[in-house]
């Protein structure tokens, strides 16, 4: 088969040499000025055909694969600031467009019309104000417009405000990239190019305290509709972190930090219900293995290198997963065990705090939870949102299945003390959760016995005016979670402090 595929390819060679032998051969018999003719005639026509189906060609081809295409088709953006993006870039296309089938058009028309004929002269026009400024100034207030389209466009995706926001770190190397999250403090560490190691692939500064709880996941995982913002840097060469399915695209430069936010819109399951009944999704993932999953039900958000970055570019993908806030609640929570610190350097001897006793570390991870307890206390105070004024007892606990308080949990409510006394005016309603486990009447019961444990001891050992405190259960009916599974139940068991007035 490869034989005769080669001696066909050698055949046509030939009969177009002899065509084109033949033809010169006639233009001489016919004479030179009439054989020019006759070609110029011919190219012209040649010419207007190809653009005619060139043309039909781009329009055609666009519309073929707009479902694969991203901005049109199923394929619409997957984040909030996405859809000003695609209208910035579909008003660029118009324009450009126009300019650019004008141009073709007029190129190829002008060679069909002006081709050579005896006689004719050309009209040489030395100067034309009147088309120099239509030429000059037309598209100057195009390229003006879209800049500013531009500029407007840019400043409301990465305007700096005052909504709360998941804050992450990607670092791109030859050939991965690296991920950091911030872990129960929601803070990322500091950081120095100077201590990188091959256990220490951030260089994370450990004597950062809020290094200790930043995890390094496999994969990204974030909420939908909750704002992210993008620390992104490089430790080789120059990287690019590309999710195009978020139009998020910044270059990864060693040396020059640099960010991106966004608003994920869309689950991962979402995307793919929107895929479901696009008939190019409905073919096999691998076409060899006819068990394999639909297109549709395969389709994963990624994270791609999108710059030539060596040999190794086309390996550095990260899976990219859009959850429900629940969702990504027990990820986060998951993962929180997973801390880089306590699981690759605690105790090592790189670890600057190996050295320290019992007495001091417990004295560190105390000051540490009144820092981000009393943050918690500030943020509520400062909400105008009802619902966020209320902030989480998270290390208060009680004994299994009662409402007597267990002995560390003096630490946060002395730093709710604390806090009371800070704030005179601060008046709170203490109120106690349960899981759904058991009969709902006895979880209520337990949840106020609970309540009132802490009103107790704020009252008693913290010498608080009782009549600034309100102690109430609500059992299990306020969950925060699922409670068909464990890590759901485990949120949902915790007491609160609502602030009523202040």
């Amino acid at each position: 088969m490869g034989i005769i595929i080669i001696l066909s390819i050698i055949l046509i060679g030939v009969v177009i040499m002899q065509i084109a032998r033949i033809t010169e051969i006639s233009g001489k018999l016919r004479g030179e000025e009439a054989a020019m003719m006759d070609s110029n005639r011919r190219t012209g026509v040649y010419m207007l055909v190809f653009i005619t189906l060139f043309l039909i060609f781009c329009v055609a081809s666009a519309l073929y694969y707009k479902n694969w295409m991203l901005g049109f088709g199923p394929h619409q953006s997957a984040s909030e600031h996405g859809i000003a993006l695609d209208g910035l870039f579909n008003t660029t296309l118009f324009w450009t467009g126009i300019v650019f089938v004008a141009t073709q058009i007029l190129l190829f028309w002008y060679s069909y019309k002006f081709q050579y004929k005896p006689g004719r002269k050309v009209k040489f026009l030395v100067h034309d104000t009147n088309l120099e400024i239509i030429w000059t100034a037309l598209p100057a207030f195009v390229m003006c417009f879209l800049v500013v389209s531009g500029l407007k466009v840019w400043n409301e995706t990465m305007a700096d405000t005052n909504d709360e926001y998941i804050e992450i770190e990607a670092m791109g190397q030859q050939f991965n990239w690296l991920i950091r999250y911030p872990g129960e403090d929601n803070h990322l560490g500091e950081r120095n190019y100077k201590l990188f190691t091959a256990s220490n692939p951030f260089g994370q500064d450990w004597n950062d305290t809020k290094n200790h709880d930043d995890f390094h996941p496999a994969e990204i995982v974030l909420p939908k509709g909750k704002k992210v913002r993008v620390r992104i840097t490089a430790k080789d060469v120059l990287h690019n972190f590309d999710l195009p399915h978020f139009r998020v695209k910044m270059d990864a430069i060693p040396g020059l930090p640099t960010y991106f936010v966004f608003t994920p819109n869309t689950t991962t399951e979402e995307y793919r219900e929107r895929l479901r009944t696009v008939p190019e999704y409905q073919a096999l993932s691998d076409p060899q293995d006819p068990e394999s999953p639909l297109l549709w039900e395969s389709f994963e958000y990624e994270l791609a290198c999108a710059e030539l970055c060596g040999k190794g570019h086309y390996s550095m993908k990260r899976l990219v997963k859009i959850v429900e806030q629940e969702e990504y609640d027990a990820w986060v929570l998951a993962q929180q065990e997973q801390a880089w610190y306590p699981n690759n350097v605690k105790g090592k001897d790189e670890d600057p705090f190996k050295e320290m006793n019992a007495a001091d570390q417990l004295k560190q991870e105390l000051s540490i939870r009144k820092k981000n307890f009393m943050e918690s206390v500030n943020n509520a105070i400062g909400a105008e949102n009802p619902e966020e004024r209320i902030f989480k007892l998270d290390n208060v606990k009680y004994k299994t299945g009662s409402a007597e308080l267990a002995d560390d949990s003096m630490y946060e409510l002395n730093n709710l003390v604390e806090a009371l006394t800070s704030f005179p005016k601060l008046r709170l309603e203490l109120a106690g959760h349960t899981d759904n486990v058991g009969n709902p009447v006895n979880n209520q019961a337990l949840s106020q016995r609970r309540a009132e444990s802490v009103y107790n001891y704020l009252v008693n050992e913290g010498s608080i005016d009782s009549k600034r405190l309100k102690a109430v259960g609500y059992g299990d009916t306020k969950p925060v979670s699922s409670n068909d599974n464990e890590e759901g139940r485990r949120q949902n068991r915790r007491t609160e402090a609502r602030i009523t007035s202040n």
